[in-house]
């Protein structure tokens, strides 16, 4: 919302300045979101041409020779057919910035001759869009003086910041009030119009609507013997400061009105419109005209004004070109209507239309200014075009039922901790136009038909707060409710937290993927049941609810695939959905590689090969990523089991299941069948896993959060290497397994190294190698212990996997 400090001050009584407006409304929640304080227009001064020659060198060029005001005259060259002796303009100096043709002045050479300066346009000063010759002042224009405050133009513009709910700053009247409600002056009230009448309006106008809240109310005008010409020069510079193109006075008069009092109008050339007026719905298919020129096909759901020719404008929103004003208006027909907020919101939206007709009444208008906006209106319509008016026509209107709030003055005090007395609270709401009736503690409070954002005693408490002033809250902290580093999230959110962080740290990126996916994906991963189709689907392919997060990650893999990025690494920490009950909803970490986007870092062979990158991901790729998650998550890595083999969508040799003991899935991983990647249209070298978070195990609670003292053993860590020989349906993992539980106290960690399979080791057997990492805690061992140790291992592998030691 725009507006000037000139027009402001038509409506407030005050001697604030600038600052001081501009502080008080954003304190009263109006937040003044910029001000030109229109210090450009300060360099151009009021001159006087003393001489005017023929340029030497070009026929439609002059040389001036100006006088500033401010010593010996400036040789200026000019090419407007207006330029002669004796003229007075408006003089802009070299250095100056010329803001309607984007230029700053520097001394020109124009075909051998110096300009010092320029002599202006109105274009060049944005005050028309005349370009046709320079300025023309009176000849008793003070020359030397500022011209932006000769022609006004150094009145300052202020834009504020207007949220939704109050329409009643739409207006400057009403930001006005506002101000004054404030303290900052007084409002300026005018005399109601007055004027006399002659006949009855001929055009009737009839309500043709299902709905009556789609137009409750509807006054009509007609003026006979109108001039329109152009607006007067003060309209036609507030208009233009705030953005707006001057037209014509009838058009330029509905635009004043809609800015000064917040009241849309509209007017009809009576000479265009056939017949009656009727406020109906759209026919599907109509068309109509409209003044930006462009043409819409309407509906049912769009309300227009019609006449026997068919569609002149669509209500609350924009008029029709074919009954718009011109110069050749005589008879002018004056609309000022009550529209539905909601439906003008839904139009508006469906049909791309932005105006400040519908910024308005999408917001909602003051209903009982209907009929003074037609009179006031009126009145400036006589005052600048003259002209006969009519009895005005007013259907449907009902009168405004203003509502009624029950209001403790105590609630000021409750939910904003500012003391208020009562007779302030009572005062303030009276400024701002509400009526309290009652005494004591507990009041009623008349809301005024201008406020429809007002419903209940919250909302008046935010009236007693902005006036008062939110400044005179006092910062005060939050009141301790819980122990120091108390818990406040979830398990739950704690560990969907740490696992973005570990996938990020491991070089992936976070996407975030539709819930919802197309029936064929759906079934592909194990999902697709009829409980989890949506009813009504925002497209005919997202039609159920996910139950995997691959689907949505592997096809955004292979759209940046086709546009060149074939190495990337997505994660995606979110919901999954086996069945349309609450406990049906899965929190999930899942994470796809394609091509040879690795820890190690993608590339080719040749340029990334010493990292250890540019090899082809696979499946220990996304084992190591699901196995940073469970870590991240706090679970003992020594619980975790992995089998061989996952769900039907991943390759069945290359794939495993993660598992807390032998009956809790914390998740999978693995390559990718072919035919799910073909299914999909998905190519390339991909794997991918998903744990499940909201499967883990709590942590069993500690006595202390204390954590515990860090202890290192001072002797040499040592490793030793061995080799079995078993089956090949012996799991590696199952020898890591009894190697370990050797002995847990000195065995920390045990690898494979190697795996070989051939006729030296037997048919239907494997040799795996391990590495096993063995630390001293209390002593430097021995050789006899590191045998008895050796003999232990042995031991252990050979009892759960028949293993015997290669020789």
């Amino acid at each position: 919302m725009k507006f000037t400090l000139s027009w402001l001050k038509k409506h407030l009584e005050t001697d604030a300045g600038l600052d001081e407006i501009c502080t008080r409304l954003t304190e009263i929640g109006l937040e003044v979101e910029d001000v030109d304080d229109k210090a450009a227009f300060k360099p151009f001064v009021i001159a006087r041409v003393v001489s005017a020659e023929k340029h030497p060198q070009a026929d439609r060029l002059k040389v001036l020779m100006v006088d500033t005001g401010s010593g010996a005259p400036v040789q200026v060259v000019c090419g407007a057919p207006n330029a002669r002796a004796g003229l007075v303009g408006a003089f802009a100096a070299p250095g100056t910035y010329v803001p309607g043709i984007d230029v700053t002045l520097a001394v020109g050479n124009i075909r051998g001759v110096e300009s010092h300066g320029m002599m202006c346009s109105e274009k060049e000063l944005q005050i028309s869009d005349s370009h046709d010759g320079i300025i023309d002042l009176p000849e008793d224009a003070p020359v030397g003086q500022s011209y932006a405050a000769y022609a006004h133009l150094d009145d300052p513009l202020i834009e504020i910041n207007l949220t939704p709910n109050r329409p009643d700053c739409t207006s400057i009247h009403g930001i006005a009030r506002d101000l004054a409600a404030s303290g900052l002056g007084t409002l300026k009230t005018r005399p109601a119009p007055s004027f006399a009448v002659e006949g009855e309006t001929p055009v009737k106008l009839t309500l043709d609507l299902d709905d009556p809240k789609l137009c409750p109310g509807f006054a009509l005008r007609l003026v006979r013997g109108v001039r329109n010409g152009p607006s007067p020069r003060w309209m036609q510079q507030r208009l233009l400061a705030i953005g707006l193109r001057p037209i014509n006075a009838l058009v330029d008069i509905t635009n004043y009105m809609t800015f000064d009092q917040g009241r849309p109008m509209h007017v009809f050339d009576a000479a265009k419109v056939k017949g009656n007026l009727t406020v109906r719905r759209a026919r599907e298919g109509e068309t109509v005209l409209a003044l930006d020129q462009r043409e819409y096909k309407l509906g049912p759901n769009n309300v227009v004004i019609a006449d026997e020719n068919g569609i002149e404008s669509i209500g609350g929103i924009i008029g029709g070109e074919h009954s718009g004003c011109d110069e050749n208006t005589v008879d002018v027909l004056i609309e000022s209507a009550l529209w539905d907020p909601m439906n003008i919101a839904k139009s508006g939206r469906a049909l791309g239309i932005i105006t400040d007709a519908r910024y308005r009444f999408e917001r909602g208008v003051d209903p009982e200014y209907m009929v003074p906006g037609l009179e006031r209106t009126t009145e400036l319509v006589l005052e600048l075009c003259g002209g006969t008016p009519a009895k005005a026509e007013i259907v449907g209107y009902k009168g405004y039922e203003p509502k009624i709030v029950d209001f403790p003055y105590t609630e000021v005090r409750r939910l904003t901790g500012l003391d208020v007395s009562n007779e302030e609270s009572s005062t303030i709401l009276t400024r701002l136009g509400f009526t309290v009736s009652g005494s004591g503690e507990r009041v009623s409070v008349s809301v005024p038909s201008w406020r429809p954002d007002v419903d209940g005693k919250a909302d008046l408490v935010e009236e007693v707060m902005r006036i008062h002033g939110v400044d005179n809250i006092k910062p005060a902290p939050l009141e301790s409710h819980a122990a120091v580093n108390g818990k406040i999230l979830t398990t739950l959110q704690i560990r969907s937290r740490l696992a973005k962080r570990a996938l990020a740290a491991r070089g992936m990126l976070e996407a975030v993927t539709w819930s919802f996916i197309p029936e064929d994906q759906a079934k592909l991963f194990g999902g697709g049941s009829p409980a989890l189709k949506l009813a009504n689907p925002i497209a005919a392919e997202m039609s159920d609810m996910r139950p995997s997060l691959l689907p949505g990650l592997l096809t955004a893999a292979q759209r940046n695939a086709d546009k060149g990025y074939g190495d990337v690494a997505f994660f995606e920490v979110s919901g999954t959905y086996e069945n349309d009950r609450p406990d049906g909803q899965r929190r999930v970490a899942g994470g796809i590689r394609r091509g040879t986007a690795s820890l190690a870092g993608a590339g080719r062979a040749w340029s990334n090969a010493a990292k250890g990158g540019g090899k082809p991901v696979d499946a220990f790729d996304a084992k190591a990523d699901a196995l940073a998650v469970i870590e991240a998550c706090g679970l003992p890595m020594g619980n975790i089991q992995i089998e061989q083999g996952g769900p039907e969508w991943y390759h069945p040799g290359r794939s495993g299941t993660i598992k807390m003991g032998p009956k809790v899935v914390l998740g999978y991983f693995g390559e990718f069948h072919p035919l799910t990647l073909e299914s999909l249209d998905v190519s390339g070298a991909l794997c991918g896993f998903e744990v499940y978070v909201d499967a883990m195990p709590e942590a069993k609670r500690k006595a202390t959060r204390t954590k515990p003292a860090l202890e290192l053993s001072p002797f040499q860590l040592v490793r030793r290497d061995f080799a079995f020989v078993v089956d090949k349906t012996v799991e590696a993992g199952a020898i890591v397994k009894a190697a370990t539980g050797a002995d847990r106290k000195l065995v920390t960690g045990v690898n494979v190294f190697d795996i070989f399979e051939g006729a030296s080791v037997g048919d239907g057997k494997k040799s795996v190698a391990i590495e096993v990492q063995i630390q001293p805690v209390e002593r430097t061992l021995t050789d006899e212990d590191f045998e008895a140790l050796t003999q232990k291992i042995v031991a252990s592998v050979m009892k759960f996997t028949g293993g015997v030691l290669r020789s």
